[in-house]
């Protein structure tokens, strides 16, 4: 991609934002200006459509996000969800017994209305958004694939995610996909096809923008296909190996704003 990218698409999470989960003046600044060039961007996500509050209260404007790895396109000014690409209850109920079996000690969630809502079972560590209304446990195995869910959350205690993710795929064997983009053991699954790489060409495609154009930044495995697919691929610094090794180029780390750094040089803003 020699020319001025048409679509910036980026991560959040170890990519966009600091490590306090805050997004910096700098970075706030040369999205908008952007924008306002005519430069559409897109966030590109695992998170939950309920988890973006976060950041556009840090942005002049919400911008279009691609949610739960792929399964949700969602927009924010109509707070509409453009797509969605959910597990049926009957594959979710067979992944869950494959991964059972698998797994014994495994333990599930589900993003469930469009990641609006989350349903996990008791034994389920929460994190961080234990809190959230619309976040609450289920009372038995069986209610935790009884509607479509965009996301099926996996862990099993504290494991090697690139370990914990061979095995959970292993089981799986292509009836649906998994990734991971933490350093906890958490595995997410999705439908089978379902990537931010198929969110983002459906995206782009809707804008009728060739791949070519693309310009995308991600620092985890769950960001590979993306980065794969777009015409020019920057990893931040702090990236999974994984992600530096098919990266086009490296930029800084997301603690020292290597993306607005990056864009600021691609765009002349700053």
């Amino acid at each position: 991609m020699g020319e001025t990218p048409r679509l910036v698409a980026t991560d959040i999470d170890g990519t966009l934002l600091g490590d306090d989960r805050t997004l910096s003046a700098r970075t706030a600044t040369v999205l908008e200006r952007i924008c306002a060039q005519g430069t559409p961007v897109v966030l590109v996500t695992g998170r939950p459509i309920r988890w973006l509050q976060l950041v556009y209260d840090q942005l002049a404007a919400p911008l279009p996000a691609i949610c739960a790895n792929g399964a949700v396109v969602y927009d924010p000014v109509a707070d509409e969800v453009l797509r969605a690409d959910p597990l049926a209850p009957e594959l979710l109920a067979e992944v869950a017994r494959r991964l059972r079996a698998a797994v014994p000690e495994v333990s599930f969630a589900v993003e469930i209305v469009d990641s609006r809502q989350m349903r996990h079972e008791t034994h389920y560590p929460l994190r961080w958004d234990a809190d959230h209304d619309a976040i609450r446990a289920v009372e038995s195995p069986e209610e935790l694939h009884s509607v479509p869910a965009v996301k099926l959350l996996a862990r099993a205690g504290e494991q090697d995610p690139d370990v914990f993710v061979r095995v959970v795929a292993g089981a799986l064997q292509g009836l649906a996909e998994a990734t991971h983009s933490s350093y906890s053991g958490l595995v997410e699954i999705s439908a089978a096809g379902v990537t931010k790489a198929a969110g983002l060409a459906w995206y782009a495609a809707r804008l009728g923008i060739h791949e070519r154009d693309v310009l995308a930044f991600g620092d985890m495995p769950n960001d590979l296909p993306m980065l794969t697919w777009a015409g020019r691929a920057v990893a931040v610094a702090n990236a999974h190996p994984a992600v530096l090794e098919i990266a086009d180029e490296v930029t800084g780390a997301n603690s020292a704003d290597g993306v607005a750094a990056y864009l600021e040089k691609v765009f002349g803003v700053g």
